[in-house]
């Protein structure tokens, strides 16, 4: 097995004469925390829609342990081990926590693993344990994020990958929600991180790129990307 738990070469991805990501190349070691940082409209959620299979590419290649997964459908990507937290969180607010959860869960092939998989999510996030039969739509922000990635970490995900995690949380939110991060790499799973709120991201991060306008301008360790203030500041918008 690969050392390199994802690796993205040369990947492009074009939307009619936009060229929305023009050659990026991305190695996410097994076991990392890796961040891809930039403004809005740089290009960081079409990398990770085109990961999972949901926007074609327009040249490149996607590989998770060593097998090419390019041109693979997003449910055998799913199938595969790289679950998707994305942007806006995309829960169905009328259905319960639990029924979300479940959705989740529709690459595990028995109860066994349907139920270990539960147990995770709720001692990483014991709130959603409590709220299991309540609608989605009466949750707070911060309860909405837990659930989206609690129904990401369902499919027991080799790779995760969080898009904008932070998005729309309270400063004291946003904190805990990194330390949660941090503690779900801990255990043992390799994740990818989209963000804004780059001085959060550099801490928790092993490496980190900077995607401006469809290229990366920038790379290196976070523990040495974190210290370049301007970057973190004014580039990055870091709070």
């Amino acid at each position: 097995m690969s050392d390199t738990a994802l690796s993205i070469q040369d990947l492009s991805v074009r939307y009619g004469a936009v060229e929305a990501l023009k050659g990026i190349t991305i190695e996410v070691p097994a076991g990392s925390i890796v961040a891809l940082l930039g403004a809005n409209g740089a290009g960081k959620t079409s990398t990770m829609r085109s990961i999972s299979g949901l926007v074609p590419k327009t040249r490149g290649k996607v590989s998770l342990f060593g097998a090419d997964i390019t041109k693979y459908s997003p449910e055998k990507i799913a199938s595969l081990g790289i679950s998707q937290s994305p942007e806006g969180r995309q829960i169905f607010r009328e259905l319960t926590v639990k029924e979300n959860l479940l959705i989740g869960a529709f690459v595990l092939k028995n109860r066994k693993q349907e139920a270990a998989c539960f147990e995770r999510v709720f001692g990483i996030f014991p709130l959603l344990k409590e709220r299991l039969n309540q609608v989605a739509v009466t949750l707070s922000g911060g309860e909405l994020q837990m659930l989206a990635i609690g129904r990401a970490l369902m499919s027991s995900p080799k790779v995760l990958l969080l898009d904008e995690p932070s998005l729309g949380l309270a400063p004291l939110v946003v904190r805990d929600m990194f330390n949660v991060i941090k503690a779900i790499r801990e255990e043992g799973t390799t994740i990818l991180i989209v963000e804004q709120n780059a001085l959060q991201t550099l801490k928790i991060a092993d490496y980190a790129y900077v995607l401006t306008v469809g290229k990366i301008t920038t790379q290196g360790k976070a523990s040495e990307l974190i210290k370049d203030k301007a970057l973190v500041d004014a580039y990055l918008g870091g709070h």
